[in-house]
């Protein structure tokens, strides 16, 4: 049986506006969350080692370590570190970032954002996002018996949420893992960035190049060229398709 994904959770907010990160925390403590505050990035990254989060509110433009940098270690660090034993590699993180400002949020999602809102916002908007985030990262981890996807040296067991290359795990974000395994699971089928960003992340809508970033970014990691990739292929004037090595893609069940 499914865990209850809905239920709250630790939660981190980073900002350096004390009327935000004030609005922010009753908003989410109203939801039940357990809620911890930090001015600065050195601060945020001493509060995320000492008590581990299961999800970050993170501000980008932060007094001495920014939010980039910030964001950087927490995706860096897989045991030890900055952040403690048990790593932050894969702790969902949603940023804060100036409206209409795309670079912010490109630079955010390159660096291993889940999703981003941005300010001006409404508290209940960044509640209701911070949900939707935790529960999607908690059900790719609800064990899922028998779901195993190959492809050539490329291995995906869903219910254990890893996936390894050659035999080596990869450290893959919450939406990376689930763009790979939505691509796997439909081999040679080309996706529009509106579908994927419908079907991997449950936008009806939002800003395409979130889907470009995290493309990139998952070909940086499983293809042997990424600028010349031959598995997640560019569909020229439609968007983006699985093709697998030789062979389709193997499902054991």
């Amino acid at each position: 049986m499914n865990r209850n994904t809905g239920r709250p959770g630790r939660i981190l907010v980073v900002d350096d506006d004390p009327t935000v990160a004030e609005v922010v925390t009753r908003y989410l403590e109203h939801d039940g969350h357990t809620v911890d505050r930090a001015r600065d990035g050195a601060s945020a990254l001493r509060q995320a080692a000492a008590r581990r989060p299961d999800l970050v509110v993170l501000d980008l433009m932060l007094p001495g370590i920014d939010g980039y940098e910030v964001c950087r270690r927490l995706r860096a660090t897989t045991s030890g570190g900055d952040c403690g034993g048990g790593g932050m590699s894969s702790v969902p993180i949603v940023m804060l970032t100036a409206r209409g400002d795309e670079t912010d949020r490109v630079t955010g999602l390159e660096l291993g954002a889940d999703d981003y809102v941005t300010k001006p916002f409404s508290p209940r908007e960044l509640a209701l996002r911070v949900q939707s985030v935790l529960r999607r990262s908690r059900a790719t981890t609800v064990p899922a018996p028998g779901e195993l996807l190959r492809d050539g040296d490329l291995t995906v067991d869903v219910g254990a949420h890893e996936a390894r290359l050659g035999g080596e795990l990869l450290s893959l974000t919450v939406r990376e893992f689930e763009l790979l395994v939505h691509l796997l699971r439909h081999p040679r089928q080309a996706f529009t960035r509106a579908e994927l960003l419908d079907r991997v992340w449950g936008w009806s809508f939002g800003d395409h190049s979130t889907v470009t970033v995290h493309v990139r970014r998952l070909r940086e990691k499983i293809e042997a060229r990424p600028t010349e990739p031959v598995r997640i292929v560019t569909v020229w004037g439609v968007g983006y398709r699985y093709e697998p090595a030789g062979s389709d893609v193997a499902e054991d069940s």
